[in-house]
């Protein structure tokens, strides 16, 4: 996902989703919704079928689902069955309990037949044409607003949407597109389906007016553009980009999960939402110059946010931080890596100033009431910077070695900040609790004060580095200086509150640099005393 700050603001004053908690308790099968749209109104009508596996012993079964609000939006229960047989069940504010019980290790097919408004989750509006659209945008938790289910990124299922709407609507999906019939009363029935389990934050549907190109296909999967009918020429033009990025990733990091991938203009508040195989991109992306380093990103995340997911909402970075800096490698294998490292210092800044709002760590429990605080600066480009810093200190061979390692034993699965240092530790054989405690579980990032001397008596060149934040962190620094006989670099290793450093120098400095290289997270100034 990439943020568009407009959007989130807007989303804290017309969503009222609040924390859906993992029920432990189940573990979702597979969820099939069929679900009728109209032009008369926003109600929806649903028919969900879910099929649940029990990890424990359940008296009652519970999912999340927002029940009918005084505003009158939220989803009102009309009927649950289980094998035909009609079952008691009550409603509260999020969620839907059935009275049935359920046995550990057992499964029980559930029906649920609702009706209501969206709370959110489900946009219904009109998009930037004036034409009525439906577009799902579920994350974090956002999915349980308009669709019964477990919304918790661990919990994945594979998923069936049975979309009937009128006929002049085209319907974009997860998976492979099943079947397209004309009903009667000018409704048209859809049917999607995808086979490979989802977290239902990248479930999704997009119901709109849409002109559809095929772009080509990438070791067998096909790649679609979805755009607005109007934008069509344009839409085309950008989006076909997706077609040099997709094999970028498969080269990089391993197989494409899923059967299809599908790039779509729509209404998400986001800048771009990776849904599964159907990327969901804002309105104005088709005339987009960034498109491609948009792209990139959302394209990572197809391995890294969707096939291997975080465990938890804390480890967003294992998502955001790992589409940033893939999109930023992408960058540098095809511009160079010049624009790499200004693409880097330009999120260096951006985390510095980020810092001196509000200081927490990357990996961040406080948010866990209010997720969209987690769409910030820790979890996007601190998060890229971490595994920056790490394939400096690795090397590009065992860095590169241990992303692939990492997608191959988590695809299809979930991990956490730990499951991803364990990789790096087995490929890289050194010890790095003390790296990641630093840099994702520790608040802020080395302030630096360094100054410098040159004696011309001495010929040496005295560098002092101080750390001014409370935290102290053991990083490599490297200098660089230009002498007589040109320029020098030297890499000093810090991890006091003060470090100094003398240098054998023939002539006095005529630049001093620190991290020329674009190496290391850290704000400072450098000052020359003469």
């Amino acid at each position: 996902m990439r943020k568009k700050i407009y959007a989130i603001a807007s989303f804290v004053v017309f969503s009222t989703t609040t924390f859906a908690q993992l029920n432990p308790a189940i573990d979702v099968q597979h969820y099939r919704f069929a679900v009728q749209l109209n032009d008369s109104s926003n109600i929806i009508k649903g028919d969900a079928t879910i099929t649940i596996k029990f990890k424990q012993n359940v008296n009652n079964v519970e999912l999340d689902l927002v029940s009918k609000r005084s505003d009158g939006k939220g989803m009102n229960v009309t009927n649950v069955t289980k094998n035909g047989s009609t079952l008691n069940f009550t409603q509260d504010a999020q969620h839907i309990i059935i009275n049935d019980t359920g046995r550990n290790g057992t499964e029980n097919i559930y029906t649920i037949v609702y009706e209501g408004i969206p709370a959110d989750g489900l946009i219904i509006s009109k998009n930037k044409f004036g034409h009525r659209c439906f577009f799902a945008d579920h994350w974090p938790n956002r999915a349980h607003n308009w669709l019964p289910c477990n919304d918790h990124v661990l919990d994945k299922a594979s998923v069936e949407f049975m979309i009937t709407a009128p006929e002049h609507y085209q319907v974009v999906s997860n998976g492979m597109k099943i079947e397209e019939t004309n009903l009667t009363n000018h409704l048209k029935f859809t049917y999607w389906k995808e086979d490979i389990p989802l977290a239902p934050k990248i479930m999704a549907i997009g119901v709109s007016d849409f002109a559809v190109n095929y772009v080509g296909n990438i070791e067998c999967i096909p790649i679609y553009s979805w755009v607005y009918p109007e934008n069509r020429d344009s839409g085309f033009a950008r989006y076909a980009i997706a077609k040099n990025v997709l094999p970028w990733f498969i080269n990089h990091v391993g197989p494409y999960a899923y059967k299809k991938l599908s790039n779509v203009q729509s209404k998400t508040i986001f800048g771009g939402m990776e849904n599964a195989n159907t990327i969901f991109y804002f309105e104005e992306s088709v005339n987009d110059k960034e498109i491609e380093g948009l792209m990139a990103h959302e394209i990572a995340h197809q391995w890294f946010g969707n096939s291997a997911s975080e465990t938890d909402w804390q480890h967003l970075w294992l998502s955001e931080g790992f589409a940033t800096y893939l999109a930023h490698l992408y960058h540098e294998t095809k511009y160079g890596i010049d624009s790499f490292n200004k693409r880097m210092q330009t999120d260096r800044d951006t985390v510095i100033s980020f810092s001196q709002r509000r200081i927490t760590p990357v990996v961040d429990t406080s948010a866990s009431n209010n997720l969209m605080k987690l769409l910030n600066a820790n979890s996007y480009q601190k998060g890229s910077w971490v595994l920056h810093m790490l394939r400096r200190k690795l090397g590009d061979t065992v860095f590169w070695k241990g992303i692939r390692t990492y997608y191959a034993k988590y695809a299809g699965s979930n991990a956490s900040t730990n499951d991803l240092r364990k990789v790096f530790e087995d490929i890289s054989r050194q010890n790095l609790q003390a790296f990641f405690k630093q840099w994702l579980h520790t608040a802020g990032q080395p302030k630096l004060n360094v100054e410098w001397k040159y004696d011309n008596v001495k010929k040496s060149l005295t560098i002092k580095i101080e750390q001014l934040q409370n935290s102290l962190f053991e990083f490599p620094l490297e200098i660089q200086f230009f002498e007589s006989s040109g320029k020098r670099t030297e890499r000093i290793d810090v991890k006091d509150k003060m470090t100094l450093k003398d240098i054998h120098i023939k002539s006095h400095p005529q630049k001093f640099v620190i991290d020329p290289n674009v190496n290391l997270l850290f704000e400072g100034k450098v000052k020359e005393i003469k």
